[in-house]
Order: C-alpha cells, then sequence, then structure tokens
C-alpha cells in the first residue's frame, strides 16, 4: 500500500512552522532543550492537566489537523511522558500519597485520549511503542488501516530526553519535539512506500543518495524518517539488527 502525506506539521524549541523545520532538517543544529508551545487550541481546563512532551505532541496534533475531518490516529512514542512515571516512582519509594491524576496521565495512551475528548472525535485512536522501530511500527498499522479503506489516517511521533535515572537509554535524543502527518493511500507518482526485508543491506546508495544519508547532528531515527518524507528524497533504509525497513519514493 502506497500513501501521501497531505499535510504535516512539527515542534520543538525554535523550530515551530514547517519551513523553519525544513530549512533545520536540511541542516541541522543545536537546539534549545527548552520550550513549551501555547497549546490555545484545547481547552484551558483540559491544557492544565498536559506536561510539557504532552503539549508539544498535542500542538503538532493541532496544527497537522486543522480543519480535516475526522480520522484515526496513532501516536507513536518510544517512552511517552516517562517524566510522569519517575516522578511517581520516586513518590511510591518515599511512601507518599499518589496522585490519581498523574497516574492516569503517565499511561502512554493519556495523550491520544485527551486529544479525542478536546476534539469530541470518536474515530479509533492507538498509542504505539516499539523500541528503535516506533516510527515503522506506526507507519505499518496507518498502511493496514489505509488498505481496509479508511480515506486518511493521522501520525504523530514524539519524544523527549529520557530524565534521570534512565537517560542512558536514549541518548539520541537531545531536545523534546514531535511531529505529525495526515496520510492518504495513493498510487500516483509520489507515492510512498514502507516495507521490511531481512539480511544485509542493499547495494551501496548512489553518491547523491550517500549524500544524502549524511546525518552531522546525529538526527535520531524518527526525525531521519521526517526528513525523508518531506524532503523529496527517493529512499532511505533504516536497519536494525537483521531487519532494514526501507522507505521508498516512486520515480
Amino acid at each position: 500500500m502506497g500513501f501521501s502525506v497531505q499535510r504535516w506539521a512539527a515542534w520543538a524549541p525554535g523550530l515551530v512552522n514547517p519551513a523553519s523545520w525544513e530549512t533545520w532538517l536540511a541542516k541541522p543544529h543545536a537546539l534549545p532543550a527548552e520550550g513549551t508551545p501555547a497549546l490555545a487550541a484545547m481547552p484551558a481546563m483540559m491544557r492544565r492537566r498536559v506536561d510539557r512532551l504532552g503539549r508539544i505532541a498535542l500542538q503538532a496534533s493541532y496544527d497537522a489537523h486543522v480543519d480535516a475531518p475526522e480520522a484515526p490516529v496513532l501516536f507513536a512514542s518510544r517512552y511517552g511522558d516517562l517524566g510522569r512515571s519517575v516522578e511517581l516512582l520516586t513518590q511510591l519509594a518515599r511512601s507518599e500519597p499518589l496522585s490519581p491524576t498523574s497516574f492516569s496521565l503517565s499511561v502512554h495512551n493519556a495523550i491520544g485520549a485527551l486529544y479525542s475528548i478536546a476534539r469530541g472525535d470518536t474515530s479509533a485512536y492507538g498509542a504505539i511503542a516499539a523500541g528503535e522501530e516506533t516510527v515503522e511500527a506506526a507507519f505499518t498499522e496507518a498502511c493496514g488501516l489505509l488498505s481496509d479503506g479508511v480515506p486518511r489516517v493521522m501520525v504523530v511521533v514524539y519524544d523527549e530526553p529520557v530524565p534521570s535515572p534512565w537517560e542512558h537509554f536514549s541518548p539520541g535524543v537531545a531536545f523534546p519535539h514531535a511531529w505529525a502527518c495526515l496520510l492518504s493511500a495513493s498510487t500516483g507518482a509520489d507515492a510512498i512506500h514502507l516495507d521490511c526485508a531481512a539480511g544485509p543491506p542493499d547495494a551501496p546508495f548512489s553518491e547523491q543518495e550517500q549524500e544524502q544519508e549524511q546525518d552531522p547532528a546525529d538526527l535520531p531515527a524518527d526525525l531521519r524518517v521526517l526528513r525523508f518524507l518531506v524532503s523529496g528524497a527517493s529512499r532511505w533504509e533504516h536497519v536494525m539488527g537483521n531487519r532494514r525497513w526501507r522507505w521508498a519514493r516512486d520515480a
């Protein structure tokens, strides 16, 4: 199943619109580690309950969805709002009382649930975590929904630096960020395909493709996927162990 990106949005400290993201993805540089979007689209009473990572993910969601019709939404994050879990575990270790609200918002599908409630959207929602292949898992699920006849699906990818004492598990995420893509099925010249193969990598990329693969800022895998999606590159491979996730755009 091929797909195309109808609309996309992303948010990180210092990068708040597609134009700034395209410039940054072409030549990445260090970004501020702190920053939180206003999230004005969400009602204030609900917005107060959302931590920084949730606000960033929801800002990208609102910006990508805008006035599009309701659609299934897949929220994908390797670790989710781990900061809340660390706080709860610390309180538990100190025999302090736990907040039921904080616990309910620490689960992996909490951000998607808040988005659904705020929009009054009864479409299907999902929360996906699949380690370093989280983005591929989310887009595989999206392609399955499109193959079943769903007209559009939105994928929201978000992560932030992992808090102490677990920061060594995710050294590649240097700043909080989120991006969202509204997808539709496509068989045209702009169709993007994702597949997975076993074995060693394919033949070496062409010189042009090798140049596209250079990552001066050591981008995490999810942002390399975003760069492929918005740059018009012909292909990108994400190698994980003996699996090769191959992103390709029809010529």
